[in-house]
């Protein structure tokens, strides 16, 4: 399926493009029609050529579906909310992306609705006597602080958001027929589906089914239709429950995310690496192998990643293990140059999480500002992701390959990823290397042994790494000039730090011998030739 060989780039809507937390009142006919002259998601437009050069392959959208507040107290699945635009509006945006080569996946929030959603203002309107009392799971005999005359059970408690009864076909129906409308009218290409582990399982199950369906039809490009994946919002347990070939596609890694962080702020490399054995390695125990999860290092319901890390230079190596490790890399608008955002408490703990941030021009990935964390447009931490990405959509390994632990300390990690030949494909191995520690590192394994083409090596620019140059590069030895000595790395002529060989030069080629010495806060990705 073509989102396992691609990364996705998660947007919140109604935080970055600045709309009022509070949605007009469903009976304030003058204020809905305002917020949608206002036409406010054409402005991801912008972000087309931007995201198609920076090697994104689709958007996540969060919400964009009528709501109250946040987008998940949901008034109406066939309607864009007003305060983003229109479905008109929304669709000239879908093809505008697809003429990027960027696809299309909506957050689908199909467990729960808002008290404004309009078969439940039925229900609050008619009491028993209304038809679609049955869509939701009521109590005649009890009431709930809002003073309805009824019971009903909210997503964990909370009764802004209502829960769904997906066992009843009407609500099977209406949800189904929603995502053909978002398919044929607005283009979608995939579905994400909030709160997926409190889904009821034979809903899934359909969905699935109308999912495999609409895969098989024509592409946005008239290409042959290459699937249409469903991501499931997967906290805790274990993710085959829901993650297999009757329901969903994949799902996210909180694990991992947790794992990525934890590691660099703890200095405990271990961590990170348990996780990925246990779910991708080569023993016949080890539990995901052969499932690609959505792996991310924060999104709008967590704290930046630059927020949360202790020490900022760990940013290069962390975004190296992101891309590198197996699963479908994620990111969160902004992040990739460093968006600052920790996640507060009540009401709107969210808020800083979600700010809003205009499009950046496509011409900054080629002359990015300088820093890695804390800025507000494309820096080097950005030009370090627009490389991750590119390499990684051109290597069937990071893609699809196994899992090893190649050598693992406290504060550096070497691993392996490997596939093997298939048809006329053949077989490739690359190891990814990152260094945490403030100092330079070697490691030591006869894995590294042999010619490897260097196909990304960055550490951050201004920290003096002690091998010379001052500004974070690597140095070392070519096959050329290797005299048997350990290989430290690279800076080929005409080439940046991040790896990026000059048109029309040749890639860098390191002879190993046993042994790779890399620099601080540095991370390296060698394919074996």
């Amino acid at each position: 399926m073509w989102v396992f060989d691609t990364t996705l780039y998660q947007m919140y809507p109604l935080g970055m493009l600045d709309c009022p937390f509070d949605a007009p009142a469903i009976d304030d006919a003058e204020g809905l029609a305002r917020e949608r002259d206002l036409h406010r998601v054409c402005s991801l437009i912008e972000w087309a050529p931007y995201l198609g050069k920076l090697g994104v392959g689709a958007i996540l959208l969060n919400p964009v579906f009528a709501s109250d507040t946040h987008g998940y107290n949901t008034r109406d699945l066939t309607e864009i909310d007003c305060r983003l635009g229109t479905n008109k509006d929304f669709a000239r945006v879908v093809d505008a992306l697809h003429a990027c080569g960027v696809r299309v996946i909506l957050d689908a929030v199909f467990n729960h609705v808002g008290r404004n959603f309009w078969a439940f203002r039925d229900v609050r309107d008619h009491m028993w006597d209304s038809p679609y009392k049955d869509w939701f799971n009521i109590s005649f005999d009890g009431d709930t602080h809002f003073g309805d005359g009824f019971w009903y059970e909210g997503w964990e408690g909370n009764q802004d958001l209502v829960k769904l009864n997906l066992r009843n076909p009407e609500v099977i129906d209406y949800l189904l027929n929603a995502v053909r409308m978002w398919k044929h009218d607005l283009g979608v290409d995939g579905l994400r589906l909030d709160v997926a582990y409190s889904l009821d399982r034979n809903f899934v199950k359909l969905l699935r089914g109308l999912a495999c369906e609409l895969g098989r039809e024509p592409r946005f490009d008239g290409e042959p239709g290459d699937g249409f994946p469903l991501i499931g919002e997967v906290l805790h347990g274990d993710y085959n429950l829901i993650v297999n070939d009757e329901m969903l596609d994949s799902c996210t890694n909180y694990e991992c995310y947790k794992g990525l962080y934890s590691s660099f702020n703890s200095m405990n490399m271990f961590e990170i690496a348990h996780s990925l054995h246990r779910q991708f390695g080569g023993d016949p125990w080890c539990i995901y192998r052969d499932k690609h999860l959505v792996n991310f290092a924060d999104n709008h319901d967590v704290s930046r990643l630059a927020s949360i890390l202790t020490e900022k230079r760990h940013l290069v190596p962390a975004y190296g293990v992101l891309f590198g490790m197996p699963g479908i890399p994620c990111l969160y608008y902004g992040s990739e140059w460093g968006q600052l955002g920790a996640k507060g408490t009540g009401y709107l703990a969210d808020v800083e999480l979600r700010p809003a941030i205009s499009a950046p021009s496509p011409d900054s990935l080629d002359s990015p500002a300088s820093g890695w964390a804390g800025g507000e447009e494309p820096n080097e931490l950005t030009a370090l992701i627009n490389r991750l990405n590119h390499v990684r959509r051109e290597s069937r390994a990071l893609c699809h390959g196994g899992y090893r632990n190649v050598v693992i300390t406290n504060k550096q990690l070497l691993f392996e990823r490997r596939v093997e030949a298939f048809g006329d494909q053949p077989a490739e191995e690359v190891l990814v290397a990152v260094n945490a520690e403030s100092a330079p590192f070697t490691f030591g394994d006869g894995t590294l042994t042999g010619p490897f083409e260097v196909l990304l090596a960055c550490a951050p620019h201004g920290f003096d790494n002690g091998m010379g140059n001052g500004s974070g590069e690597f140095e070392g030895r070519t096959e050329e000039d290797a005299t048997g000595a350990a290989a430290k790395g690279f800076v080929a002529e005409g080439s940046s730090a991040s790896g990026n060989t000059a048109e029309g030069s040749s890639p860098t080629v390191l002879a190993l011998e046993g042994s790779l010495e890399i620099p601080p806060f540095s991370v390296l990705y060698l394919r074996r030739m």
